[in-house]
Formats: C-alpha cells, sequence, structure tokens
C-alpha cells in the first residue's frame, strides 16, 4: 500500500500521478481529513489518559487528608467513558482509513508513458520473423482436436468451459516447457526453484493486492479459514517472507516456481472463448525477485532478458511493450509486456508480463531488511514476472511450426524433452 506518511505531505502529487491511471482519485482528500481526525483523537486519548492517571494519584491523598474523593471519582469514571467513546471511533477510523490505502492502487513511475490503455503502450524491441504459409493455417484449437492433443469437449463434461484436457504428445508438450522453463531459469539465470502451496490464506492475497479489489476473481473455498485457490505463484512467492526482516546481505533473493493458477476472469466475459489463450486454470513458470531498493531497476530489466530468453530459444517471434500508466496492473508501478506473434490472432498477444511493485507489496505484507545490525529497517522492493505462461507457449509452438499436413514441428531446444522432433 501507499505511505501514509508521503500520502500526507504529498497528496496534490499523489493524486496527479494516480489519476494517469485513468481514474479519478480526488477522494483521497477525505482520506488526509480523516488521517488527521485520527491523529487528534489519538493525542485527546493521550491527553485523556493522562489526566486520569493524574487524578487517580489524588484519591490516596484525599483519603489521608479525609477529604471528599466524589467528584475525583467521578471525574475519573468521565474520562474513562471519554477515553471508551473516542476509542470506538478510533477503531472506526482506522478501518476506514486501512479499506481506502487497501483499496488505492501502487503509484505508477515517473517515467512510464502516459496512456489511457494498450493502445498506448509503447513498443521497445520485436525479435524473430513472423511465419508466412504457403498453405491455410490454423488455429490452435483446430490443430488440437485434429492431432487428438487437446480436448475441450470431455474437459467441458469434466468441469466447465474454459478448461481443457492435454492428451498424448500435447500433454508431454506442456511437461516439456515447465522442465525447460525451470532448467532456463534455474541452472543459466541462476534462480532458486521452489515448491508452493497452490491454496493461499486471505492476508496471503492482500499482501499482494489481489484483495480487496479483485475479490471476484478469486475462487473461495468452501473453509471456515478463507482460502482461496492460488491466482498466479506471485502470492505464495511474496508471502513466503511476510512479517519478515531479511539481512541486506541476503538480497537480491531471486525465485522461480511452477504453479498451476486458477482465476474466475469474471472481468473478461466473451473474451478469447475458443482455445487455450484465458482459461480458469493454467500453468505458469513465474519468476520472483526481493531487492535492495536501489537495485530494484536493474533487476526488472535483468528478469525481463530472463524471459525473453525463454522465447529466443524456441525460435518464436516477440515483441516487448512497455506498459503505460492506464494499463500497468493494480499493484505495480512499472510492467513490460512480453508479447509473442499468433498466427491465428495475426498479431502478437501477452505471453509475460513483469512488474517492480517497487514497496508496495512490501508495506502490504511487512517484509523488511536491514542494511546492517544497527540501521532502521527499510520495504524491500518486490518484483513479479511470467518466465513464461505455459499454455500461452503451447499455442505459440503450435500454430508457428505448423505444417501443410496438419504435423508440428518440435523446437530443437525441447526435442531431448519430448523425445520426437514431430508432433503428429
Amino acid at each position: 500500500m501507499l505511505d501514509m506518511k508521503y500520502l500526507r505531505e504529498k497528496t496534490a502529487e499523489v493524486i496527479e500521478r494516480l489519476n494517469q491511471r485513468g481514474e479519478d482519485f480526488s477522494h483521497l482528500h477525505e482520506l488526509i481529513e480523516k488521517d488527521n481526525e485520527r491523529r487528534a483523537l489519538i493525542q485527546s486519548i493521550e491527553t485523556t489518559k493522562a489526566n486520569r492517571n493524574k487524578v487517580s494519584k489524588q484519591i490516596g491523598e484525599y483519603k489521608r487528608q479525609g477529604k471528599d474523593v466524589s467528584e475525583v471519582l467521578a471525574s475519573i469514571e468521565n474520562d474513562k467513558q471519554s477515553i471508551q467513546t473516542m476509542e470506538e471511533k478510533l477503531n472506526v477510523l482506522d478501518g476506514e482509513i486501512q479499506d481506502t490505502l487497501l483499496r488505492t492502487p501502487n503509484l505508477p513511475h515517473k517515467d512510464i508513458p502516459q496512456g489511457k490503455d494498450e493502445d498506448d503502450n509503447v513498443l521497445i524491441r520485436t525479435y524473430g520473423e513472423v511465419p508466412t504459409f504457403d498453405f491455410e493455417a490454423k488455429a490452435h484449437w483446430e490443430l488440437g482436436k485434429a492431432l487428438d492433443i487437446l480436448d475441450f469437449e470431455r474437459a467441458t463434461k469434466i468441469a466447465a468451459s474454459r478448461f481443457v484436457v492435454y492428451k498424448n504428445l500435447g500433454a508431454r508438450l506442456e511437461r516439456a516447457l515447465i522442465n525447460f522453463m525451470l532448467d532456463l531459469h534455474i541452472d543459466e539465470h541462476g534462480y532458486n526453484e521452489i515448491m508452493l502451496p497452490y491454496i493461499v490464506n486471505e492476508k496471503s492475497m492482500i499482501a499482494t493486492g489481489q484483495f480487496p479489489k479483485f475479490k471476484e476473481d478469486a475462487f473461495e473455498l468452501n473453509d471456515e479459514r478463507k482460502l482461496y485457490l492460488n491466482p498466479t505463484a506471485e502470492v505464495p512467492s511474496i508471502n513466503m517472507h511476510r512479517d519478515e526482516i531479511l539481512s541486506a546481505k541476503d538480497l537480491p533473493i531471486h525465485y522461480a516456481a511452477f504453479t498451476t493458477a486458477f482465476r474466475q476472469e469474471a472481468g473478461s466475459a466473451g473474451r478469447d472463448t475458443r482455445g487455450i489463450i484465458r482459461q480458469h486454470q493454467f500453468n505458469k513458470v513465474e519468476l520472483i525477485k526481493f531487492s535492495l531498493p536501489e537495485n530494484s531497476y536493474d533487476e526488472l530489466e535483468a528478469m525481463v532478458k530472463n524471459s525473453e530468453k525463454v522465447l529466443q530459444l524456441l525460435e518464436l517471434p516477440y515483441r516487448v511493450v512497455e506498459l503505460c500508466s492506464g494499463d500497468i496492473g493494480f499493484a505495480m508501478a512499472k510492467t513490460y509486456d512480453i508479447e509473442v506473434y499468433l498466427p491465428s490472432y495475426n498479431t502478437y498477444r501477452e505471453i509475460g508480463s513483469l512488474s517492480n511493485a517497487e514497496d508496495y507489496q512490501a508495506r502490504r505484507a511487512n517484509i523488511r531488511f536491514k542494511r546492517d545490525k544497527d540501521s532502521k529497517a527499510e520495504f524491500v522492493h518486490t518484483l513479479n514476472g511470467s518466465g513464461l505462461a505455459v499454455g500461452r507457449t503451447v499455442v505459440a509452438i503450435m500454430e508457428n511450426f505448423q505444417q501443410a499436413d496438419g504435423s508440428i514441428r518440435v523446437p530443437k531446444i525441447l526435442q531431448p524433452y519430448l523425445k520426437t522432433d514431430i508432433i503428429k
């Protein structure tokens, strides 16, 4: 969440920067008024408590002197009632301030492009040649059905729409990509592999910014402990260090995690209803970093290069775009999207998103570090990114490497994993 002290001191600047997201955040003036009221209440409570303690000390003295203590007792009782009333009001204000802060997104980085939506994102670079075919290219859902490697009908029968059954070499391709991505990031890029729970609690969802704003997108379990299916490995990974104080000498920390992710996709009704571009359940290799604040943007650039390497080795055409202020995620200050070319869409589609949240998530999750044993604890910077979305990588391979006879060439880097050079 945002730093309340910074918000108090730089209210106009914060509102101006947040408005670049395309919404009106002028209501934060009311938050400042509530914060002022809260601080005044705290002062009044402390003053009243001090007065009560002072008066309480007079009781013994009055009794020793034979004086009537009824007025003193009445004063103490009045102070007690006054303190209780103020503390109740303080609790209400604390709750309202906290709720507003939890629903307020991160400040966009000052240097990112200004814009309303994805049309205003800025192209950074492209890689590879877009394929041309001397035959009528097919979409991945057509190829998958013909090759008997993707089964949407049975998945719907088993669960619901927006699920898929991977079969035969389709299942092996998905598994090969997971292993290839993890091997690359761990062996060559130096990430530490972790295996995470697929179920997270409410505190974890709040810490990374999924809750309360995007609660409708989560799959909630019928469990009194308020548990949810993991929407992305970012959530359990970041929360590994919730409420911890790390040592600066241990930073940066780099994690790579494969998880299955689950999302309601409540805000995307009618979008990408065919195929496996937008599923309720999908596999993903996620990259997570905990960084010193002064190094976090260098870490972001390195993370982008790490994810690009996946597509380069797979020989897939892609581009990198920097998201504008109106398109960045709720908890992020700066984001790059990697978009792979998909012939069925005749355009590039997102396959990875890599972001720096700066101290926004760390403040919500209370993740701090010390530069030495005598220094004051500071908030770390957290970064996360796709390394990559596995299902969309399957789509890209199927569509870009399809052949006239309906078969699919296997990229050379994957052939040892699949133990074949063709899917037919």
